[in-house]
């Protein structure tokens, strides 16, 4: 990781990440719910390495293993410690103390259960810590529930006062805590260090550290954003509205950015779905994880991509499946219910219908006709089948991988396809028809007659 993206301020994140979320009533921790398909923990790791952090720190409870197995699988220099016993959220961020030792500049601080929060409004946080010692994360709610309430007096933040412990009056704001803060890293962590569990549930809250900041004459201020932002997962229920609101963002980004959607409303995107502009989406396309198409590109309606790469001018569907490893180059036609997976087709292949590609290269121009099915597993091993340049398979060809067909080759339809094809050769590998005159109808006779003695038995 690199220090801080503006060159000037280093800036560390620490992402809570603890929690057991009882309420989703699941043996899977909390954090590793997937929304737009990733771990909602990804969600908080992709805002916080928007702003090139020196370090990020996953401080860790309930699942931690497996939490900390999904932390590395997003980036290996991510950091993960342990909380336990699980003693309030400033007790967490203690925990992420002897990691942070020496840091510089300032600190953020996450949780992995809140996975809309912005780039934007990070970097505004960032940029308050000019005026005040302490920045919060702010919204306004009209039904503010039993959100911790922020007491302010004009531009200065007094307190933030959890509901257990507030008063009616304080009940009564609609100034709500996020959770999320930002201050100068050693600042955080000592200001935390002095924190108590004087208070009606017996934990540390991060929260006290606003009080004990003023009391040391440091500032503290508010940065506001809109409520969606702050939108915790608890329930399967908020883990379906989160998953709402992030597709409404990813297609309005999408639109704006130069993308035509036919049908916004049915495109799923994934977190990390890279689409250049002028490329169109037809209705109710669904993105897993690892799609990148380039401009120009069309996606026909009620496709499936995950882990695939198109490019620019291809054509994709409708009813197509790309899996992991698909690389579709330039002007590529992949059609209707046809499915691709770790195959590479080069400029200008067609696979227009009805079709199997797995494990393959296939070489430009090559034509690949309906029914057919490149057979790369043989019950133990995955084997790989190579195409050469403007070759012709005929429908419902079975390639037998490991073969090889040359540039120019065809094969005759019907084939199935156990040696390599020569180039320019013509590979024909089926049984010779045979004709019984007259046989149909005495069948069908015998047929009719066996059906109806069972009729009347």
């Amino acid at each position: 990781m690199q220090v801080s993206g503006s060159g000037s301020v280093p800036v560390s994140v620490i992402v809570l990440a603890a929690g057991q979320g009882t309420r989703m009533n699941s043996d899977l921790p909390k954090v590793l719910h997937q929304m737009a398909a990733a771990p909602l923990l990804h969600h908080a790791l992709t805002t916080a390495r928007s702003l090139d952090p020196a370090r990020i720190v996953v401080v860790t409870g309930h699942g931690s293993e497996a939490v900390t197995a999904a932390a590395l699988a997003f980036d290996e220099a991510v950091d993960a410690v342990l909380q336990d016993p699980q003693s309030g959220t400033a007790h967490a961020v203690a925990q992420a103390a002897p990691l942070l030792e020496g840091a510089t500049g300032d600190a953020i601080v996450l949780y992995a259960d809140t996975p809309l929060i912005r780039e934007e409004t990070l970097r505004a946080m960032l940029d308050a810590r000019a005026r005040h010692g302490v920045v919060v994360l702010g919204f306004h709610s009209p039904n503010p529930g039993r959100y911790g309430r922020l007491v302010t007096q004009g531009e200065t933040l007094l307190k933030i006062t959890e509901w257990k412990d507030a008063t009616e009056a304080e009940r009564s704001l609609t100034l709500c805590n996020s959770g999320v803060v930002c201050a100068d890293a050693q600042t955080l962590l000592s200001l935390v260090a002095e924190v108590t569990n004087d208070n009606a549930a017996g934990e540390y809250y991060l929260t006290d550290i606003v009080e004990l900041a003023r009391k040391r004459g440091l500032t503290a201020g508010v940065v506001l954003c809109d409520e969606t932002e702050t939108q915790g997962v608890n329930t399967r229920v908020q883990l379906a509205e989160a998953e709402a609101a992030f597709q409404a963002r990813a297609r309005s980004a999408a639109l704006e950015n130069g993308v035509t959607l036919t049908a916004p409303e049915t495109v799923f995107f994934a977190l990390d779905t890279h689409i250049g502009r002028d490329a169109t989406i037809g209705p109710n396309v669904i993105f897993g994880p690892g799609v990148t198409i380039e401009s120009g590109a069309e996606i026909k309606g009620f496709c499936h991509l995950e882990g695939c790469h198109i490019s620019r001018g291809a054509t994709v569907g409708p009813f197509a499946r790309l899996r992991p490893g698909a690389e579709l180059a330039e002007d590529v036609h992949v059609g209707n219910f046809v499915e691709i997976k770790n195959a590479i087709l080069d400029e200008g292949v067609k696979v227009g219908h009805l079709t199997y590609i797995g494990d393959a290269d296939v070489g430009e121009f090559t034509n690949i006709g309906a029914g057919t099915v490149t057979c790369n597993y043989d019950g133990v091993m995955k084997h790989r089948t190579t195409i050469g340049k403007r070759a012709f398979i005929g429908s419902d060809t079975m390639l037998v991988a490991p073969v090889a067909v040359g540039d120019g080759a065809i094969t005759a339809s019907g084939s199935v396809i156990t040696e390599n094809v020569p180039a320019e050769a013509i590979a024909i590998g089926r049984s010779r028809q045979v004709n019984k005159l007259g046989l149909a109808s005495k069948l069908f006779e015998k047929l009719k007659a066996i059906k109806a003695a069972k009729a009347k038995g």
